[in-house]
């Protein structure tokens, strides 16, 4: 992506233009996800009890 169509992304964003991101669902499950993946790894490792 070069410097001006960088730029013209940011004038349209402050503008109210759409902006061609990432469904908000697909980001938030996938956190979700990751965030599970990382309790099952810490409760699998964690042998003080």
């Amino acid at each position: 992506m070069s410097l001006h169509t960088s730029a013209q992304s940011l004038v349209a964003l402050a503008e109210g233009g759409q902006h061609n991101s990432l469904n908000p669902l697909v980001t938030g499950g996938g956190a979700f996800v990751v965030l599970l993946l990382l309790l099952v790894i810490t409760t699998r490792f964690n042998r003080d009890r």
